[in-house]
Order: C-alpha cells, then structure tokens, then sequence
C-alpha cells in the first residue's frame, strides 16, 4: 500500500485572485470534497503584506494540504498528501479557470509503507 503525494506549480496567474483568500479558501473546500479529504479542523491562513501572497495550510486525517501564492510573481504552490491512494484529478483545468494559470505542473510522488525488514537503503 502507498499515499500519493502531489507537488502542484502553476504559473502565469492573476496576481489578484492569488491574493483573494476567498478564492483560495474555495480551492481547499473544491479538493477536500473532490479528493475526499477529511480535515482535523479549519485551514490556517496568512497573508503577507505588500505583495499580498498567502499561505495557507490545512490538517487532514490523511495528513495535510498546503498552498503558497506569490502574486508578485503570478505563482501559485500546492501540495498535497495522502496516505491512502486517491484517484487522479485535474488539477490542471481547475487552476487554469479558477486562478488563470496558463501554465500548471503537476508531480505526483507515490509514497510506499514497507513492512519492517524490507526497507530498501540507498548509499
């Protein structure tokens, strides 16, 4: 058995919604319902002065979501982590629409659970 772990970068957005907690907080109430994650309590925001950016993170029973914005820069950060598999979701048309992205990366990292003994070692 294994978790996903996704990495998510999306680049060329509106510096404006990446400063509008509203927006954001929508883009973490849309992945909870469609990945299934079930928050330990409310997410946790910051926003910086001047540049407006915002961090914001959220306790998950499965483990957490996070998300950094740099309207300065038109970026957008997210990560994401699951201890069980979740399926596949686009991540990519929902910042494109809901954020502008005209470029959007996404890595998924699998995250495997061995049993005791059967650890691989590397070195």
């Amino acid at each position: 058995m294994c978790g996903f772990e996704w990495v998510i970068e999306a680049h060329g957005c509106d510096g404006a919604a990446l400063a509008d907690l509203a927006k954001l907080r929508a883009l973490f109430d849309q992945l909870t319902k469609a990945l299934a994650l079930h928050p330990v309590t409310e997410a946790t925001w910051h926003q910086f002065p001047g540049t407006g950016g915002i961090t914001g993170v959220c306790l998950l029973a499965e483990s957490h979501l996070a998300c950094h914005t740099f309207p300065e820069y038109h970026s957008l950060c997210l990560n994401i982590f699951c201890c069980k598999p979740r399926p596949e979701w686009d991540f990519s048309a929902c910042l494109k629409r809901e954020f502008a992205a005209s470029a959007v990366s996404v890595r998924r990292i699998d995250r495997p659970y061995l049993p005791p003994g059967n650890e691989s070692t590397s070195g």
